[in-house]
Formats: structure tokens, sequence, C-alpha cells
């Protein structure tokens, strides 16, 4: 028995956003990270090619939009013009690959050929916050969540702004390989493979050029101490702040407060070991600084709606592909 592969197309069309579409070849068709089978990759054209990316690159593509058939998952980068209505065929060829089971992923506004597919009436979906409005005015049956960097709606996930796409992909990685295997992945494109908080924080102006932002610092101090317990006043000692400035500023960062972002990273610490390791769920509550398998329960349940016992069963019973005789 041979296990096939999850098939991953990416459409590309005319004034094709060169970043977002980079994030989906790097991710699910070069990062191989130590799985096999990794994901089967393939690009699809919208437009007849040759097509003229962003930047004035031109783009041969060998398949067409007939190749989706096969895609277990198929990824829309941003489109070209939110107010422009996508070719029909497209929205018709997205709109059967939905009906007959496929995963959709948009990035950016690629949210809008979705919409325009009329695949998010009364779901949940977000996209770059310079969108948010006018997704509304065009789409108002959507549930816009314009403060998160993505949203999961199982069988559609929709990311923010471009970089969100990264974390959006690693996500996917992550339900379909791993907590390990994504964190992989993250090394090797140098980024966090999680990221707290939402779209808020990237609104404001940035820090100014050669500053040292000390919230960054302590993100990752904090993180290879999640067994050590935490206060706000050490904290804030820590980085030489009064409590009231490190939880102004850590939540101009993260999007979130002190406390919460500790809890939702000791979560996170606890798929990784239940994934990895048969250590009892009470060294897991005690490993990942909640102090108790109650405590661990309790905040596993409250933050992902299940529990560490099932999670661990479900994710160690899952096979990663489609089997084949």
């Amino acid at each position: 028995m041979s296990i096939r592969p999850h098939h991953v197309a990416v459409i590309a069309y005319d004034q094709l956003c060169t970043f977002e579409f980079g994030v989906a070849v790097e991710i699910f068709g070069s990062r191989r990270a130590d799985v096999d089978p990794w994901y089967a990759f393939k690009v699809v054209s919208a437009d007849a090619s040759p097509i003229r990316a962003a930047g004035g690159i031109l783009m041969t593509v060998s398949e067409d939009l007939d190749e989706i058939r096969r895609a277990d998952s198929i990824i829309v980068p941003g489109w070209r013009n939110v107010r422009e209505r996508p070719p029909e065929r497209l929205l018709s060829a997205i709109q059967d690959a939905h009906a007959r089971g496929a995963r959709l992923l948009s990035f950016c506004s690629g949210v809008f050929v979705l919409a325009a597919a009329g695949l998010l009436e009364n779901r949940h979906a977000t996209t770059h916050w310079r969108y948010v409005d006018v997704l509304a005015e065009m789409y108002p049956g959507i549930q816009i969540e314009p403060n998160k960097l993505y949203v999961d709606g199982g069988d559609i996930l929709t990311a923010a702004g471009s970089a969100a796409a990264i974390d959006l992909s690693l996500h996917v990685v992550r339900n379909d390989h791993g907590a390990k295997v994504a964190n992989t992945v993250a090394r090797r494109l140098v980024v966090p493979p999680h990221r707290e908080g939402g779209q808020a924080q990237f609104i404001e102006s940035p820090m100014s050029e050669g500053s040292v932002d000390p919230i960054s610092k302590l993100l990752d101090w904090l993180r290879v101490r999640l067994r050590e317990q935490h206060t706000i006043d050490s904290m804030a000692s820590r980085v030489q702040m009064s409590p009231r400035t490190l939880s102004r500023r850590f939540l101009a960062v993260t999007g979130t407060s002190p406390q919460r972002w500790l809890l939702r990273e000791r979560v996170f610490l606890a798929q990784q070991l239940l994934e990895t390791t048969n250590e009892s769920i009470e060294i897991i509550g005690s490993d990942c600084g909640l102090g108790s398998a109650q405590l661990l329960r309790l905040h596993f349940r409250r933050l992902l709606g299940t529990s560490p016992s099932a999670y661990r069963v479900s994710f160690r019973g899952a096979t990663h592909g489609v089997a084949t005789s």
C-alpha cells in the first residue's frame, strides 16, 4: 500500500502578486521537512500563458484550470483588482472544486475571488485591513474578522495581509503534519512558527529605523522559559519598564496581554509534546508551566475545543495522506 500525497494547486493569473505566489511555492512546493510524501504541488493558470506577474515578470504556466480537478487544496493568491469580477471560468472551477470537497485557501485579496464565487455567504473570513471596508460593501453577507491574521473555516481558509499567507500556510502544515513539522518549515523560512495577535498591531506606524524592540527580546526569552512562572512585575523588571508600560507595549506588539500570550504559548507547547512524546498529561502540564493536568485540560479545551488526551489520540491516529492500493 502506498500513500498518495495531498495535491495542492496554486492559481496564477495576469498581474499576479509574486510574494503571495512565492509563499505557496516555498511552503507547499519546496519546503519538504522530513515528511514522505510531502505535498504534490502544481501551478495552474486562469489566463493564457505567458502571464505577466507583478514587476513585469513573464511566467509560462503549462497547466490550465482543468488541472485543479485533481487538487485536494487550492490556493488563491491576491486578486489583481478587488473591484474586478474574476472570469466566470475561474469562478466555475472554484465552485466545482468546493462542491467535490477540495480545501480552498485565499491569501490577502484572494478572498474576493472566493466571495465572487458565492462561497463565503454567512461565513467568517478575513482579508488585508486595507480591503475590509470594500469587502463588506461588496459582500455584506460575509462575517468579516478584520483583526485576524487568518480564519480557519474548515474547508475554506482565508489569510489577511501578504505576510499572513505564511501564518495560514504554517497553520495548514501544522494541521496536516503536526507542530514538529510546521516548526521545521518555519525554521527554514526563518519565521516564527506561530504569531500571536492580529492585524491591529500592524496598522499603526512601525518603530523608527535602527530601534531595538525590548518586547520582541522578551518574547524570545519567555519562549524558552515557559515552565517557569512569570508575573507582570517580573516581566516588567526584565525589560526595565513599569508594569503599566509593559502591558501597553505588549498589547501594541502582540495584540494581546502578557498573561494571555503566555497561556497560548504554553498550550501550543503542550500540543507539540502531545504529538512527539509519550509523557503523561500531568508531566506535560508541568513542563508547559501550567502546573497540573487539571489546568492543562481546562485551558486546552477552552482554547482548542478538545481535551489533551483526545488531541493525542486524534493526531496519532490521523493518516497524513490518502491511502491507495
